[in-house]
């Protein structure tokens, strides 16, 4: 029997960077991992405080690096090569790299990283999505993310078009191909918990396992989806021990044929019932 999908992190919080009163909060919040963002939540005369804001306080707070992002500002701005000192200096264990667009600017970012430190790659433009299979592939990488409210802009297309759609399965198959993690999706501007929990459904229909978040409140809805109901568990749980107790060909549970691929999708279920979070 494989062994069980590895559980990847479901919940991704924002917090601006010159905002430092707001990071412990953020922790606390019960999200799985803290993005500590130096790009669109900071003005832009406010960037350099917000770098020392971050450098401070993960000079203070090492027990909780793992969970912590830095957003820094993509390549093309001029922002970019003092957030490369930044990383040089905090050596974070994630970075997340917007408006991803090729290889290289993912090892631009390693560069200044130790060895065993990753990237997640945010997918903002078309010539993101065109590079997918360079960028999922790159050194480094941990996961992708979807940037559609900047996709959107980039296209100039209206909410629901459908070329939204094709760009986020694109960016799915690309990390499945890749070996990666399930991709992370972007955020609901609505504080609507309905509305936020509706788009992580969907992005779930297209192959996606997180989402980033705005809003604490945000956390639970994007939880509440992602984590499988207790009868889906108490089924991938009689799936597993029928099959352990096995001998590994087709059986039957409930009065339905059970071969590996159901046993995969039981196996993913339990990976979504383990938590991350430690308070």
């Amino acid at each position: 029997m494989s062994a069980a999908a590895p559980f990847s992190p479901f919940t991704y919080l924002f917090v601006p960077g010159d905002r430092p009163q707001r990071f412990d909060k953020a922790l606390a919040s019960g999200a799985d991992r803290v993005i500590l963002d130096l790009e669109d939540a900071v003005a832009p005369g406010d960037k350099g405080s917000a770098r020392s804001a971050i450098a401070a306080w993960l000079r203070e707070s090492a027990a909780v690096r793992a969970r912590i992002l830095v957003r820094i500002n993509d390549a093309s701005t001029t922002w970019h090569v003092e957030d490369l000192n930044l990383l040089r200096q905090i050596q974070p264990c994630t970075v997340m790299l917007p408006k991803c667009e090729d290889e290289h600017q993912i090892a631009a970012v390693h560069s200044c990283l130790t060895p065993l430190a990753t990237v997640v790659a945010l997918i903002e433009s078309a010539r993101g999505v065109e590079a997918l299979p360079r960028i999922a592939g790159a050194p480094g990488v941990s996961r992708l993310a979807f940037g559609a409210l900047d996709y959107m802009v980039d296209l100039d297309i209206p909410t629901h078009s459908p070329a939204l759609a094709h760009a986020a399965i694109q960016i799915a198959v690309a990390s499945r191909a890749a070996g990666l993690a399930k991709p992370i999706a972007g955020v609901t501007p609505d504080m609507d918990t309905t509305r936020v929990a509706s788009d992580m459904q969907e992005a779930m229909n297209m192959g996606f396992g997180a989402k980033m978040c705005i809003h604490p409140m945000q956390v639970a809805a994007v939880r509440q989806i992602i984590t499988p109901t207790e009868q889906e568990v108490a089924w991938a749980q009689r799936i597993l021990l029928a099959w352990n107790a096995g001998s590994g060909g087709v059986l039957q549970v409930d009065g339905k044929m059970v071969d590996r691929p159901v046993v995969l999708k039981a196996e993913r279920i339990i990976s979504r019932t383990t938590p991350t979070f430690n308070p």
